[in-house]
């Protein structure tokens, strides 16, 4: 294989596709990229077995071929030469040599019979989305994830096909994240249900940034997106997400709306002195008025009153006040509206008019 680009061309793939290197890995040559140079176009692929990633970048190939070369190693190689140098690959025998300028490095390689590459898809539906879209989901739900709990089907977040709209849902069993926006195309006859693991929902997060449309498949066992040169393909989780629908109180007849910058500023405020290990903060609200208090075990308090609108019954509850804050992060708009039925219910917080995302997070004692 012998093959020359510019630096920033090269760059470009190996930078979309290092996520999912493992530094430290049971099987060697999950620590190389599969390199596949043929008619003019350079492909790069990574995987750690739940995750695979492959980029392509049009550079001169001279003598096509297929090699796996140290990830990081070879990343690292071409950030550290200077901007707009032309690199020239070749490949010896079992050694890859990179030439730059007066720059010369020598790789070990491995074959790339043994790189491991997903298995093809049985797609069960196809979709096309914009990326702030799926961004968007993304982004107001991940942190409800659950991270190494037992029940490993909440390690991930669910997505969910039906009637034409795509919804995230997430949950760690203390809180909740939904999300759901439309998307054009057809679908198929019946609802889908499928869980992307964390590690596949952070890497797409990183990926994601234009405003372009993607292409987003389903199917039984992977989930797949490709975008922009880069396509992105994760293993989905076995396992049967709960009912959600079942967590979200309903009939709550409690409203309490508030300026969304101010409620979070004050909260922020009186977590600092929040007992370090349980971050409990406890919630007064009586008409037009509610109070948070927190406390420590080294006797220290905290206290900060918010006008609110709210006519309702007098409640006192407790919440891990980093659920409160995460779910306000998440809300957009100015005005922020959160739904409880009684001190020991879940909350609902959701933006004032509308209910296209929703956060449920369940009380604490104090």
């Amino acid at each position: 294989m012998k093959l020359s680009a510019n630096r920033e061309v090269l760059l470009a793939p190996l930078q979309a596709v290092i996520g999912v290197v493992e530094r430290r890995q049971t099987m060697p040559i999950l620590a190389n990229m599969l390199v596949v140079a043929r008619q003019g176009v350079l492909s790069v692929t990574a995987t750690d077995l739940e995750v695979e990633l492959v980029a392509s970048a049009e550079v001169n190939v001279e003598e096509e071929g297929e090699i796996t070369l140290p990830g990081r190693k070879l990343l690292d190689i071409c950030k550290a030469l200077p901007e707009g140098a032309k690199i020239n690959l070749s490949i010896l025998a079992d050694k890859a040599t990179i030439r730059s300028g007066k720059s010369r490095f020598t790789l070990s390689t491995l074959p790339a019979t043994e790189f491991p590459t997903i298995e093809e898809m049985n797609v069960q539906q196809k979709l096309k989305i914009s990326q702030d879209a799926i961004r968007g989901l993304l982004q107001k739900t991940h942190f409800s994830m659950a991270q190494q709990d037992v029940r490993y089907y909440l390690n991930g977040l669910l997505l969910e096909v039906e009637n034409k709209i795509l919804r995230a849902v997430a949950t760690d069993g203390h809180r909740l994240a939904l999300s759901e926006v439309d998307f054009d195309g057809e679908q198929s006859s019946q609802g889908l249900q499928v869980i992307v693991p964390r590690k596949g929902v952070l890497e797409l997060q990183r990926l994601l940034g234009s405003d372009t449309e993607v292409a987003l498949s389903i199917g039984s066992n992977h989930i797949r997106v490709e975008l922009d040169g880069i396509r992105f393909t994760s293993k989905l989780i076995d396992g049967r997400f709960p009912e959600y629908g079942r967590v979200i109180p309903q009939g709550a007849s409690q409203v309490m709306i508030a300026d969304r910058g101010v409620l979070k500023a004050a909260m922020q405020r009186t977590a600092i002195l929040s007992n370090e290990k349980y971050r409990g903060i406890r919630l007064d609200l009586k008409a037009g008025l509610l109070t948070m208090q927190a406390h420590n075990p080294e006797q220290e308090e905290a206290e900060e009153e918010v006008e609110v609108q709210y006519e309702g019954d007098e409640i006192e509850i407790g919440f891990n006040v980093n659920y409160i804050l995460d779910a306000l992060g998440a809300v957009e708009g100015d005005q922020v509206q959160i739904t409880l039925g009684d001190s020991n219910s879940s909350c609902v917080i959701s933006e004032a008019g509308g209910a296209r995302s929703k956060y449920v997070v369940m009380p604490m004692r104090l």
